[in-house]
């Protein structure tokens, strides 16, 4: 395990730069590029995901609620109330800004990247209708581009398994349900195999997981539709009711985010530099802007207009970190547990119980468990699509018998092994996901003309 870490952090800071030079320099192209048009149509997008411009006859298998939600899903979760934590336990407060500012930029990528998903949709060998990054850079690049779409598939094989968010939701029933007490009343010891609690948490997540990702792509996204904005109302409540009870610490707390963001002196490995890696890397995991997953998702949407899902998508990286991050940092600051040792999902709980009259640690749990199963349940998808893109759509079922035994595993790891992989797989995967979009853009713009004149011609 720990030689397998070693290499992992190794690997990682190899992949450092040529991912930051993309998702940022690339995204700050696109904003220009845009000349801010995402931005400029934000209520437009909210219209769309209400349904105001649903068509039934569109081609597709989700509505575009459901794409988003089950996209939000998938970033909505334990990268919010631990990624944020291990951000400001590696980098400090100042790291928040950092997310903040990928975020925005992230949100015209995703903009350009679930508009190409609609723009260039495949099919895969059972002949059912796909979208995805491994299309676009096909369809969009031609042939030759092909390298491209294999080498994000190998990568999406492990970035898209759920190994975070199994490794921190075990961590949060182990710190929360103090497991050791039960076992000792039970007159068992801590050494004692049959109680190794981490095994058995895994194993029935993946138990509980299975349920509903081996039903495919139409039980995920009516799932994570129920699921998804109850959870997110529900953590969003909570957070609130500890910033107006600390009203007086809310400020000071934003302030600290914003002037240690320009700290130049930091200790952080790799100095300010350093400190805007790891935020720009949170930030990815946060919302995945760039990475190229939520347009697998949204190029199964049922729609014929690419530019309409494109801002559908864009309030993606707003909700799940302009938002949701935000407030959890926000927290975690104001209770002062980021100047305690504890990282990820630990600090997280040590926010809420210490603000939450001593039980916000106890409604967390709860809110983690429907984040972890939400997240669980649509990341499940994204590998079964990439593997499917290698081999054909029936051995890419498989992918989920993998998916599930990694959970169990994920649930024994150290956080350092899990974070060490999914961060150097999403810099792998954003390397070929950003070149294609970049290079796609002008694509984009030409439908936006179209579809922004059309739009005028309709309202007048």
């Amino acid at each position: 395990m720990e030689q397998l870490n070693d290499f992992l952090a190794s690997a990682i800071s190899g992949t450092e730069w040529p991912m930051f030079i993309l998702l940022i320099g690339g995204g700050l192209f696109l904003v220009c590029y845009s000349k801010l048009l995402p931005y400029r149509y934000f209520g437009h997008a909210i219209a769309v995901v209400r349904g105001k411009y649903d068509d039934k006859d569109a081609k597709g298998d989700v509505s575009s609620l459901q794409a988003l939600s089950a996209a939000v899903a998938a970033t909505v979760g334990l990268g919010n109330i631990s990624g944020v934590a291990i951000a400001i336990h590696d980098g400090g407060p100042g790291v928040v800004f950092w997310i903040w500012m990928t975020a925005i930029i992230g949100m015209c990528i995703k903009f350009y990247s679930c508009s190409l998903s609609i723009m260039y949709r495949g099919e895969d060998s059972d002949g059912n209708m796909q979208g995805g990054p491994m299309y676009y850079i096909t369809k969009g690049l031609g042939k030759k581009a092909k390298p491209l779409a294999v080498f994000f598939s190998i990568a999406g094989l492990f970035g898209f398994l759920g190994v975070f968010t199994a490794n921190q939701f075990t961590e949060t029933f182990m710190s929360v349900i103090e497991p050791e007490t039960t076992l000792i009343a039970l007159g068992g010891t801590e050494s004692d195999p049959l109680f190794n609690w981490k095994l058995l948490v895994g194993f029935i997540l993946a138990v509980i997981s299975s349920f509903v990702i081996f039903g495919g792509l139409k039980n995920i996204a009516k799932v994570a539709s129920a699921i998804v904005p109850f959870m997110v109302m529900v953590y969003l409540v909570a957070v609130i009711v500890v910033m107006v009870m600390n009203a007086s610490q809310v400020l000071p707390s934003l302030k600290l985010i914003v002037t240690e963001a320009w700290n130049f002196k930091t200790i952080v490995t790799g100095g300010f530099w350093g400190l805007v890696i790891i935020g720009v890397r949170r930030a990815m995991f946060s919302n995945e802007a760039g990475l190229g997953s939520a347009p697998m998702y949204h190029g199964q949407s049922k729609t014929d207009e690419p530019i309409r899902e494109g801002l559908v998508a864009m309030l993606g990286p707003f909700i799940d970190t302009i938002l949701v991050c935000t407030f959890t940092a926000v927290v975690i600051i104001l209770s002062g547990a980021y100047l305690e040792e504890s990282s990820g999902i630990v600090m997280t709980l040590q926010a809420f119980r210490t603000t939450l009259f001593g039980y916000g640690d106890d409604l967390l749990m709860v809110i983690v468990t429907a984040f972890a199963l939400s997240t669980l349940f649509t990341y499940s998808y994204y590998g079964v699509k990439s593997l499917s893109y290698l081999t054909n759509a029936k051995i890419g079922k498989l992918y989920n018998v993998y998916f599930v035994i990694m959970i169990v595993f994920a649930a024994i790891a150290s956080l350092d092994l899990v974070k060490n992989l999914i961060d150097l797989s999403y810099a792998l995967m954003v390397i070929p996901n950003m070149i294609a979009v970049l290079l796609l853009a002008p694509k984009v713009n030409a439908a936006a003309k179209v579809y922004f004149e059309k739009l005028r011609h309709e309202r007048s």
